[in-house]
């Protein structure tokens, strides 16, 4: 829940910052955990307030942030509920039980493109399909099996905590400075370390097997580039955090930014087969 900052944060913000992350993963233990409807609302609402975000930094007028956020927590929801239905788990999990999803891919790009069309703005298509995709994916990947978003959760938070750290302690050479010009090399190697040994101990926490328990590393380099690409899109926007509704972190795109390339890499694990069980 924290991520080696664009800029330095003040000691007397660091008190808000540690008691928010801390509510944020409560809060997103409790909804992965109860799943059901409970964990469905809470990610339309995420996404819905993302795309809000992302229509603000792109500087496209609110009442169609708005609509396209109401329009994105719809489709999720309606969407989810006929292809996969609560309360209804597949019996053997397999390759083909993902298959459905690419339906609901489908939907989400035909009110991607009509939200374009209505707001005339080309990057409202763009950033729809930023958020509804691994939204989507993710109400999926929790149908077949909490365990598993348990797991991509564990495998973020172990990034941005060990990148963070590793950042700090050991300093060095800038990543990527025109970007984010306090990530480094280190934070990289750090990420990429946690998120290899907290994988692969979730991973067998939770009986995943392979691939799950060798992958923590590669989603932790995933991870941080999903960041890095929300940082280009401030730098971009000319704004320091994508909103403000998450205090001393700033907006739930700046939070959620690492974990949605990580959705998208789990999903398309598990539609290649490649999940043994």
């Amino acid at each position: 829940v924290v991520s080696e900052a664009e800029t330095p944060v003040p000691a007397s913000d660091l008190p808000t910052r540690a008691v928010m992350g801390v509510v944020m993963v409560a809060v997103a233990c409790a909804a992965i955990y109860l799943g059901g409807w409970v964990f469905r609302l809470l990610v339309l609402a995420g996404a819905a307030v993302m795309l809000l975000e992302w229509a603000d930094m792109h500087r496209v007028p609110r009442r169609w942030g708005y609509v396209g956020g109401l329009v994105l927590a719809v489709n999720l929801l309606v969407v989810s509920e006929i292809l996969y239905p609560t309360g209804m788990m597949d019996e053997a999990i397999g390759a083909a039980s993902f298959v459905p999803a690419w339906t609901g891919f489908g939907v989400s790009l035909g009110l991607a493109l009509l939200l374009g069309l209505l707001a005339r703005r080309r990057t409202m298509v763009g950033g729809y399909l930023y958020i509804a995709i691994p939204s989507f994916a993710l109400l999926t990947i929790n149908w077949a099996w909490f365990g598993l978003t348990f797991w991509m959760m564990l495998v973020t938070w172990a990034t941005d905590i060990f990148a963070y750290f590793a950042g700090r302690s050991i300093g060095g050479p800038k990543l990527a400075p025109r970007i984010s010009p306090n990530k480094t090399w280190a934070g990289l190697g750090g990420g990429f370390v946690g998120a290899a040994v907290i994988g692969a101990l979730a991973a067998w926490y939770f009986t995943l097997g392979a691939p799950f328990l060798y992958v923590g590393g590669l989603m932790g380099l995933i991870a941080q580039a999903g960041d890095l690409y929300e940082s280009w899109l401030k730098r971009r926007a000319g704004v320091k955090d994508s909103g403000t509704i998450l205090p001393g972190h700033g907006g739930a795109l700046d939070r959620l930014d690492g974990l949605l390339p990580v959705i998208l890499a789990t999903f398309l694990i598990l539609v290649g087969g490649l999940w043994t069980g």
